[in-house]
């Protein structure tokens, strides 16, 4: 018998199948990662702007004798009105106005709804994103 010494065609191409599936497998781990950077970056932007609105809206609430004086919707816009003269307006694909000023981008729909409890007037706001869902109740101070 002779010594076998080096490499065979067949141990080369078994090397050449391991290398590519260790390969395949991290590229298919690390497209699930940036993915998910991707997925969190977004929910990041989404809860900045709803802290963005709530902090104009948490101040326009907490305004002694501020009352809500209309709470509307037309085919472009749903808004809700206050005796401070500011309007909360959201407009579909665009996103939320005070006034004039945009404060909130990115959202695909929000809602007001007027209310009551414990004798104090109540407004409802709720805030959808793509995967973010918010609903809030705010009491006006009187």
């Amino acid at each position: 018998m002779q010594n076998e010494k080096g490499v065979t065609l067949i141990s080369v191409t078994i090397y050449i199948i391991v290398m590519l599936i260790i390969v395949a497998v991290i590229s298919v781990l690390t497209s699930y990662f940036y993915t998910n950077i991707d997925i969190n970056a977004v929910s990041e932007d989404l809860n900045q702007e709803y802290t963005r609105f709530n902090s104009y809206f948490t101040e326009e609430v907490n305004k002694k004798g501020n009352t809500i004086v209309d709470i509307g919707e037309t085919d472009t816009q749903r808004y809700v009105l206050f005796s401070s003269g500011n309007q909360y307006t959201y407009i579909p694909e665009q996103g939320i106005y005070v006034n004039q000023i945009k404060i909130v981008k990115n959202m695909t729909d929000c809602t007001f709804e007027k209310g009551e409890a414990n004798g104090k007037t109540t407004i409802t706001v709720t805030i959808i994103g793509e995967n973010f869902n918010r609903k809030t109740t705010y009491t006006l101070v009187e």
